[in-house]
């Protein structure tokens, strides 16, 4: 008899159709995962998850008693409660390493947008606001290169983003993270700072931090008047790394000039966000990995660590060690 494994939310068709071929899996999304019947079925006797942002709690994992792995298809995992699962001798899995530079264009590519404007202009000259052969100053950007990029969190992807500012565009490169990066140092002349420090001396401040109990809402008030007031904002990381309303208060106030957003507090974002209204602001869907060639390495890995794990093998990405400890 096949194992029984639930797929939720995304795992690329090559990689579902594969697993599909060695064990009974039933693809879920974007349901109610705690009142759902066909789901809480298939749970029950489930050994293994893989997917994208499946809440798992102490409630889920009562339904679930014979899980052994759940596996992410991403490198967060603040979605898993891995004091509990780690009880429950549950091993819990990421993705890193594949989405690094994928993510780190993306990031690069929301500064440059907002930095030069280009999703308000564009928007300008297909309204047909375009009427003379040179804009005038109200329509200038903000230069890139030779300006001071600090960047919160200074692992996998914070050095991808600092490769990228400090060869490409001559950026001065400063940090802040729980460490300190001598790989960084050397590499981009990358120069440590404490939090206020990078604050106050960045043109552009790049948010790239896991969310964690200690980096939830990190970015508030106090830090939006620490920027200088000609600074841009870029969060890559997640979006209750920072305080929204804070940031949008900071956006009217004038305490910061623009900000480029790939995650927010809630995701979909609401309707009536007032970021939403800013043209100071470029917003997008939470696409920092969303490439078919990303996409389908991140499925094959998870699927990777999914098959180490139904097979009492450690994953090679395992995030709670001790859950395979105990097993051991």
């Amino acid at each position: 008899m096949k194992k029984k494994i639930i797929a939720y939310n995304r795992v690329e068709k090559p990689v579902l159709d594969d697993l599909k071929k060695k064990y009974d899996v039933r693809f879920f999304k974007n349901i109610d995962t705690k009142n759902d019947p066909e789901f809480l079925e298939h749970l029950s006797e489930s050994e293994g998850i893989i997917g994208l942002e499946l809440p798992v709690d102490a409630e889920l994992l009562d339904n679930g008693p014979n899980l052994k792995v759940i596996s992410n298809v991403s490198v967060g995992y603040n979605n898993l409660d891995l004091d509990e699962m780690t009880k429950r001798q549950i091993m819990g899995t990421n993705t890193p390493g594949v989405l690094t530079d994928t993510v780190a264009d993306t990031v690069f590519g929301i500064l440059a947008a907002t930095a030069r404007r280009i999703p308000e202009l564009d928007q300008f000259v297909k309204n047909g606001e375009w009427q003379t052969e040179a804009v005038g100053s109200e329509h200038y950007g903000i230069n890139i290169h030779h300006k001071t990029l600090g960047i919160i969190g200074m692992g996998r992807i914070g050095k991808a983003i600092a490769q990228r500012g400090h060869f490409g565009f001559d950026m001065d490169i400063l940090y802040h993270s729980r460490t300190r990066k001598p790989d960084a140092e050397q590499t981009f002349n990358a120069a440590y700072r404490t939090l206020d420090q990078l604050l106050e001396e960045s043109d552009f401040v790049c948010m790239i931090t896991p969310l964690t109990p200690e980096t939830e809402g990190m970015i508030g008030k106090r830090e939006f008047q620490k920027m200088k007031k000609s600074a841009i904002f870029i969060n890559g990381s997640r979006g209750k790394t920072i305080v929204e309303q804070d940031l949008i208060e900071a956006l009217k106030n004038g305490d910061i000039t623009a900000a480029g957003l790939d995650v927010f507090e809630n995701e979909p974002i609401e309707p009536d966000n007032p970021l939403l209204n800013m043209k100071n602001v470029v917003t997008t869907p939470h696409i920092g990995s969303s490439t078919h060639e990303t996409e389908l390495a991140m499925s094959e890995l998870a699927a990777e660590n999914l098959e180490a794990g139904l097979n009492g093998k450690r994953p090679p990405n395992l995030v709670n060690p001790a859950a395979f400890e105990k097993i051991e």
